[in-house]
């Protein structure tokens, strides 16, 4: 017989929807929480909340991210994708049956437990941060929130078991793009130009080199280069679109300060007007160190450490900047990359231990 928490995640499986238009994702999951007698509601487009009043004065509150990813499915599961074009690819369906199984052991349980428990399904992690729209809503402080958990499917490390680090856990994301413009002359008649294909090259070169020596274990890349029109003629406008990723604002700030100084030193050489703009992008995931060691201290190799943060982002790091929080990752085992068309899990192996993890969670004093 199939555990409820697998028959969730199969049925959100064929499912996926994204960025915060989720109305089948959000009818599934409000359908499952009524169930339970709980207060639902959604104070956010496409977020999905419940609240289980033990009585008591504080509140633990899960997390469980609900968007899938613009993905052609090629997995071959019997319970595929059966919408065109979109796939749970990030395993978003695997955290949401999670949570809805930890909401009906909740529910059961709710008279024993030290601490009211409240649901955040977020749309939006995948695009534009749903879970800043939910902090910004004052939800965590309107139901008394105290800690905050979250958990992130994670290959290649061994399926079922979780991990965490204190401290730093996942990296601060933003998207640099970087516009040249200059003034494009037949090449015969160069000097009587501006060259913003040069200009955007000395950028990137200096860049790379600000990084390494300012920043180092950050990442600062870019992927795409697009300048000129013809081979005849100089280059008028280049625009460079790349990402950084650190594990402090301390050193993001570091690096957009030097970005900017770049810009400014290479336009002054070049004649060529040089705009660098950073996003927003998600806050780096950093876990409480107290909270960290109190769940150690209770569950012991039921978590283990994670030696090294990634440079993955998650937008879960808006929630620990309200209150004290922690991340997981659930490993999967050796399995295709997270956002690839064929990834896929073991999930009658990997949800079930998941889901004893996230009971102890929410039990602990």
């Amino acid at each position: 017989m199939t555990e409820p928490v697998v028959a969730h995640r199969r049925a959100l499986h064929r499912i996926p929807e994204l960025d915060d238009r989720l109305p089948e994702t959000a009818a599934y999951v409000t359908a499952e929480l009524q169930k339970l007698g709980c207060a639902v509601f959604s104070p956010t487009e496409g977020s999905v909340c419940a609240f289980l009043d033990g009585g008591r004065p504080g509140t633990v509150a899960v997390r469980a991210d609900m968007d899938a990813l613009p993905v052609e499915e090629a997995t071959g599961l019997t319970y595929a994708s059966t919408h065109p074009g979109m796939m749970h690819a990030c395993g978003h369906d695997g955290h949401t049956a999670m949570a809805l199984s930890l909401a009906s052991y909740a529910a059961a349980h709710i008279r024993e437990l030290p601490r009211n428990v409240l649901f955040l399904f977020q749309p939006a992690e995948e695009t534009t941060g749903g879970a800043k729209a939910l902090c910004e809503s004052g939800i965590l402080e309107a139901y008394s929130a105290e800690r905050v958990f979250g958990m992130h499917l994670w290959p290649e490390l061994p399926a079922g078991t979780a991990f965490c680090r204190p401290g730093p856990m996942m990296a601060r994301s933003s998207e640099v793009t970087v516009t040249v413009t200059g003034r494009s002359v037949h090449i015969s008649k160069y000097k009587e130009g501006l060259d913003a294909l040069a200009a955007g090259a000395e950028f990137l070169r200096r860049a790379y080199d600000m990084a390494a020596e300012k920043v180092p274990g950050s990442l600062l890349r870019f992927g795409k280069m697009t300048s000129g029109t013809v081979r005849n003629a100089l280059s008028g406008a280049t625009v460079l679109e790349g990402t950084f990723r650190t594990y402090s604002e301390g050193d993001f700030a570091v690096c957009k300060g030097a970005l900017a100084d770049i810009a400014r030193a290479v336009g002054a050489e070049t004649g060529c007007a040089v705009d660098v703009h950073c996003s927003e992008g998600y806050p780096p995931v950093l876990n409480d160190p107290a909270l960290y060691e109190t769940v150690r201290a209770a569950l012991g190799e039921d978590v283990r450490e994670l030696a090294e943060p990634v440079l993955g982002a998650d937008d879960f790091s808006f929630y620990q900047r309200r209150v004290p929080g922690l991340y997981f990752f659930l490993g999967v085992g050796h399995t295709p990359p997270l956002h690839a068309p064929d990834f896929a899990f073991d999930d009658e192996v990997v949800l079930p231990r998941g889901l004893a993890l996230w009971e102890k969670l929410i039990a602990l004093e």
